[in-house]
């Protein structure tokens, strides 16, 4: 498989095949490109931001819901389940807000003095304007229904930092997938929900097509850079992409929707805590990045530890 044709920038460190960039993975990034320049979506003429919102629609199909299935969800009222609904969508969508802003700073960093003109270069490029248009897509559909904005506690915030700082190959982009996947499961019912909110259905629809294009992209990222890496990298990769896994994961609902919605927070997040129907559903929504993660050497024994913390595995 022959190497991209190098520039000088490239021969000196600074271009696409310092981390073995071939020109058969430059082809993945040229198709993402001409499907990006055919499939994209502009949310803010998209969406009818100005319909109201029916009063028993729900933000998320309610077997999305943390309290789904559990004894506090059968003793909840209809309004109230509504409303946990659409504060749980807003929760998810705000940590899709912070991890889009990890996301675009660790791609600008990851990109940073590579050569324009390689495919890869150009489709990081239209990720991050993808990922600007979501973002504030999220903002306007929980501007829209009223709720306010569900931030990371600090330490997890501290954490994120930290991770956009420091992560860069394999972990940048395992990190970014894992974020991706998980919500592109969840996004493929809502968008399909008849009872759920037009702008989360809409605003799903939207991020389900142009994500699909950002998973291919971490991905081949993710398989061009553990091609060359040893046991030991892998090692520490797949248990820093499992660390982030569960930072976001454990971060998706803010314990705050609870009290929003006049519940007793310490017995919903027990209730949470015991609910095996949404432990099935994280697991099922997880199936197909963990077969990929294993398929490229990032599942370990310790990393599986993690992941079944959070109900990934």
């Amino acid at each position: 498989m022959a190497l991209t044709r190098q520039t000088p920038a490239d021969r000196n460190g600074h271009g696409a095949a310092e981390h073995g960039h071939t020109a058969a993975d430059d082809d993945v990034s040229k198709r993402l490109l001409e499907s990006a320049a055919t499939l994209s979506y502009d949310p803010m003429t998209e969406i009818d931001w100005d319909a109201p919102l029916p009063e028993e629609h729900y933000g998320l199909n309610p077997e999305w819901s943390t309290l789904y299935g559990t004894r506090l969800w059968d003793e909840m009222t209809e309004p109230q389940r509504v409303a946990l609904t659409r504060h749980e969508v807003c929760s998810i969508m705000n940590t899709g807000i912070w991890f889009e802003m990890i996301l675009q700073q660790m791609v600008l960093r990851d990109q940073y003095l590579k050569n324009p003109a390689n495919a890869e270069f150009q489709f990081a490029l239209t990720e991050i304007a993808d990922e600007c248009r979501h973002s504030i897509m999220f903002a306007r559909a929980c501007q829209k229904m009223g709720v306010p904005a569900y931030r990371p506690n600090k330490v997890i915030a501290q954490a994120g930092r930290a991770f956009k700082a420091l992560a860069k190959g394999e972990l940048a982009y395992g990190g970014i997938l894992v974020a991706e996947e998980v919500l592109d499961v969840m996004q493929r019912d809502w968008m399909r929900g008849e009872n759920v909110l037009e702008i989360v259905r809409g605003s799903s629809r939207i991020h389900v097509v142009e994500e699909s294009r950002h998973m291919k992209f971490a991905r081949q990222e993710i398989r061009e850079r553990v091609r060359h890496a040893g046991p030991a990298r892998r090692r520490a990769s797949a248990t820093g992409i499992a660390i982030g896994a569960y930072v976001i994961v454990s971060s998706m609902v803010h314990p705050g929707v609870y009290k929003a919605v006049g519940l007793d927070v310490a017995r919903a997040l027990d209730e949470v805590k015991g609910n095996e129907h949404r432990k099935a559903m994280m697991r099922n929504s997880s199936r197909h990045l963990m077969a990929f993660l294993a398929e490229t050497g990032l599942i370990t024994s310790r990393s599986a530890a993690i992941y079944r913390r959070v109900h990934m595995l």
